[in-house]
């Protein structure tokens, strides 16, 4: 199997495309841009969403489901907001088909013509925000934790699975406060979330900072971001969370009573993930023999092989093994197809990124043992059937740890300070990854680095220090580095 796989130092890209469908995560499907999740696929989603889901409800929050469509007017009313979307917006202006009198199928029936064009919402403030005109009057109705698991649409040209597509899953997080300090407060509380998810769950290490000007949400005073580092060099925006002012309450008039009976506006903020976290899973830890999974997001972390096929014996103990492995929490598939060999299966397994692989045979049995591989490092061992159950947690817990620090240790081996534009370029062209360097604030100095180097200043560190200096394209003073790179 791993054969079919193009080894990423031969086309990284290729490469990507061949973990996707190998090991069965998704498929093209017959609308351009769009794909297929396939129930793997949706497996690793779905082991995401719940631990988010979880994460979020654990600081306040609730579920809330908004529509799909948004009255086109709702866009026009926040200027900034409709100018970062525009472009990417799918628009609904009929509502009924007609077959066609010429007998070629089905057509737009002219007289359906929608009195108001619908937008397929491309993210949804501005139909949250009209609905919180009825929901919020007074300081008692603060603060207002929402968020939605849904699907948008955001018409891209150029798509690659779970990375971009034109519709794709995610969260988006929609808060109201009474305060600007409160909604500040929630948007570093969510980014701290992402961050501990991103790290804690993904095994994916991230650098917490804030965006530039240039890069914030269309109609935000503040993003802050989670940046990765894949295996090609390139960065990957993995969440943000927006601090939005009285943009959006001010767009559409959401105002309160405050405790001193004196009406203002509320302050806003949202958040958001999406299935491109799938694809930042893949290009964080796997390799050239196909997927490998961390196992906190592994739909099955454990598998059990019976060698040579399914014999009652060994399907007696495979179950007695399970049980000891389900008690621990530990989420376990028996293979019980008796038509391939183990060398298949094995292959198999190694694909789908199983973190362990537990082969159990007669001898085995003899010896009161089985056969572990573990999938991060490939390698095996035997351990006693006796407190298998502990001793496998054990392992799949230092396989999480060994895939954060091995993800640690790239980005460290890839993060480059520089101090001027030659060797800037140089690190970009021949090395990739995160380049530290100076910056002059300027939103004119960043979009001229963007346009000759493809290069994007990813964020400014929240823990960046005080560090006189000049920037590497102006000359201009600086006080301190940012991490620019070439990004997804």
């Amino acid at each position: 199997m791993a054969k079919e796989i193009t080894p990423r130092s031969e086309n990284y890209s290729q490469w990507y495309l061949d973990i996707v469908k190998k090991a069965g995560l998704a498929d093209n499907s017959a609308v351009r841009g769009c794909m297929v999740i396939k129930p793997y696929g949706y497996a690793i989603w779905e082991k995401m969403r719940d631990q988010l889901d979880k994460m979020f409800k654990e600081t306040g929050h609730v579920n809330a489901y908004f529509p799909l469509f948004i009255p086109k007017s709702f866009l026009s009313k926040e200027a900034e907001h409709v100018e970062g979307f525009a472009k990417e917006c799918a628009v609904v202006t009929h509502h009924r088909l007609m077959n066609d009198p010429n007998g070629n199928g089905v057509v737009v029936d002219p007289d359906a013509k929608l009195e108001e064009e619908l937008i397929v919402r491309p993210t949804s403030e501005t139909i949250i925000w009209h609905t919180y005109k009825d929901w919020i009057k007074s300081y008692r109705d603060l603060p207002l934790l929402i968020n939605q698991w849904a699907n948008v649409v955001r018409w891209e040209m150029r798509t690659r699975p779970f990375l971009r597509t034109a519709e794709f899953l995610w969260q988006e997080g929609h808060t109201a406060h009474a305060t600007a300090e409160e909604a500040m407060e929630e948007a570093a509380l969510i980014h701290e979330v992402y961050t501990r998810f991103a790290e804690d769950f993904m095994a994916m290490p991230v650098i917490k900072g804030a965006k530039s000007a240039n890069e914030r949400f269309a109609g935000a005073l503040e993003t802050y971001t989670i940046e990765a580092l894949m295996q090609d060099g390139k960065a990957l925006q993995a969440g943000t969370s927006h601090f939005l002012g009285q943009n959006f309450a001010k767009a559409f008039d959401v105002t309160f009573l405050n405790q001193q009976n004196t009406e203002e506006y509320v302050w806003a903020t949202s958040w958001g993930v999406s299935t491109r976290l799938v694809g930042g899973l893949i290009m964080t830890h796997s390799d050239d023999e196909g997927l490998v999974l961390p196992p906190k997001l592994a739909p099955t972390q454990v598998v059990i092989v019976p060698i040579p096929k399914p014999e009652p014996e060994i399907m007696i103990a495979a179950d007695r093994i399970a049980d000891d492995l389900k008690a621990k929490g530990i989420s376990v598939l028996i293979d019980t197809d008796d038509k391939n060999r183990p060398g298949f299966k094995f292959a198999e397994y190694e694909m789908k990124g199983v973190p362990v692989r537990i082969g159990l045979g007669k001898r085995d049995l003899e010896n009161n043992q089985c056969e572990v591989a573990r999938r991060d490092t490939k390698t095996k061992e035997f351990y006693k059937l006796d407190n298998i159950g502990a001793a496998v947690a054990d392992l799949l817990d230092d396989i999480q740890n060994n895939l954060l620090q091995r993800a640690k240790d790239f980005r460290s081996e890839h993060t480059t300070a520089v101090d001027n534009m030659k060797d800037f370029v140089d690190v970009l062209d021949n090395k990739g990854g995160f380049v530290l360097a100076h910056w002059d604030g300027s939103p004119e100095t960043e979009q001229k680095i963007k346009e000759e180097t493809k290069a994007t200043i990813r964020c400014i560190p929240l823990d960046a220090v005080e560090e006189e200096g000049t920037c590497i394209y102006s000359g201009k003073k600086s006080n301190k580095k940012v991490i620019f790179a070439r990004a997804y």
